[in-house]
């Protein structure tokens, strides 16, 4: 099977701390649509593709920045092009500043069944601080416009870690959030990224994050009440109800084959006996010149051999609560972990790391906690 992304680069503003690849809505915006269709109908034999396709995630950037109409299109002819399974599971981001109820009606009839709204915070000003171009109140418009709407499945995004919050902070958006009781909820730090306007700020002494302890312990913090609140922590910053995991960021955690499309997109799959990854050109002008032309928007590709295929899926799988499956990673590589990877095996397992788990390679909750550290043994 493979799963499709989707990538919309627009947004009305760009966030004070994103570094993914976006920008303000421009002329360009008219023509997208056409040129995402475009690559689509001729990725179909010219790329790797094993059916049938079980999610479809249209990410950004904020993809409710195009009209609804243009999103059905783009669904419509993924639907097409591939063979997308009919429970597959059909996701839209949103932006609660940017769609209303008529649009979430389009989408819905159209088969998304899952949308993930980025809230963030609760705190206005905390929002503002970040650059977001909504308020807590147009969040709840847009909450409850998405479940009168028919949306059964709603993921939201929340982030700790931000300039001047508090564990009080934090904790007071999880509970109005658990309180509207949504299916899903990603619970993600922030990260200083090197280039964003939130990045020249800290350097430049004008906005001050909370230091290292204060951001674990508002993780710590969170993650019992979510825990409390019924909500399963199944990767290191996801948490669902049972039965709402996020079926595409598992496809991404299970190294399961992708495609993405649209400027800036990632695709990875088996090819001619060898694990491939490849990426969309980050320039939209470019992105839609050679679509034009009938090509591709191809930028680069990586073969990759088959230790880092192992890494890959180790970085990957270990990200999750339940992680790698040991017969999965004997059928795929021929040999268990702690044979290919054998002094990384020990460093894990002399730390207390490993879970106590026969049928599978997985880290304790300590171990979790020091995820990056111990994928470092394996490098």
């Amino acid at each position: 099977m493979t799963g499709v992304y989707v990538h919309i680069p627009y947004c009305v503003k760009k966030c004070a701390y994103c570094d993914f690849c976006s920008v303000p809505r421009d002329l360009t915006a008219e023509q997208y649509p056409d040129a995402l269709c475009r690559e689509i109908e001729l990725s179909r034999d010219r790329l790797p593709y094993e059916g049938p396709v079980p999610s479809v995630f249209f990410g950004g950037g904020t993809p409710t920045v195009l009209p609804a109409d243009d999103l059905v299109r783009i669904l419509d002819t993924v639907r097409r092009t591939y063979e997308v399974r009919s429970d597959a599971e059909i996701t839209v981001e949103c932006n609660p500043g940017t769609a209303a109820y008529a649009d979430f009606v389009k989408l819905r009839a159209a088969g998304v069944n899952r949308l993930s709204l980025g809230l963030q915070s609760a705190n206005d000003r905390l929002l503002q601080v970040v650059g977001r171009i909504h308020t807590y109140d147009q969040f709840l418009a847009a909450y409850r416009a998405a479940r009168d709407a028919g949306f059964e499945n709603i993921n939201v995004d929340l982030m700790h870690g931000l300039p001047g919050q508090t564990q009080e902070d934090y904790l007071d958006t999880l509970q109005k959030v658990c309180d509207l009781g949504p299916e899903h909820i990603s619970a993600y730090a922030l990260i200083l990224e090197e280039g964003t306007p939130l990045f020249r700020q800290v350097r430049a002494g004008e906005t001050k994050l909370p230091d290292e302890d204060a951001v674990a312990d508002m993780e710590d913090a969170g993650m019992a009440f979510l825990k409390q609140q019924g909500y399963r922590r199944y990767e290191v910053s996801n948490f669902a109800k049972p039965g709402y995991e996020c079926r595409h960021n598992l496809i991404y955690w299970d190294d399961i084959p992708y495609l993405g499309f649209g400027a800036a997109a990632h695709s990875s799959a088996q090819g001619q006996g060898e694990w491939l990854r490849w990426s969309n050109t980050e320039s939209i002008p470019e992105y839609l010149r050679k679509l034009r032309r009938g090509k591709l928007p191809t930028a680069e590709t990586l073969h990759i051999d088959r230790r880092e295929e192992m890494f890959e899926v180790i970085m990957l799988g270990l990200r999750k609560v339940k992680g790698i499956s040991r017969q999965a990673f004997l059928d795929r590589f021929g040999t268990p972990m702690e044979k290919a990877f054998p002094d990384a095996w020990l460093n894990v397992q002399s730390n207390g790391w490993w879970a106590d788990d026969y049928a599978r390679y997985a880290l304790t909750e300590p171990g979790m906690d020091h995820l990056n550290t111990a994928l470092c043994y394996f490098r």
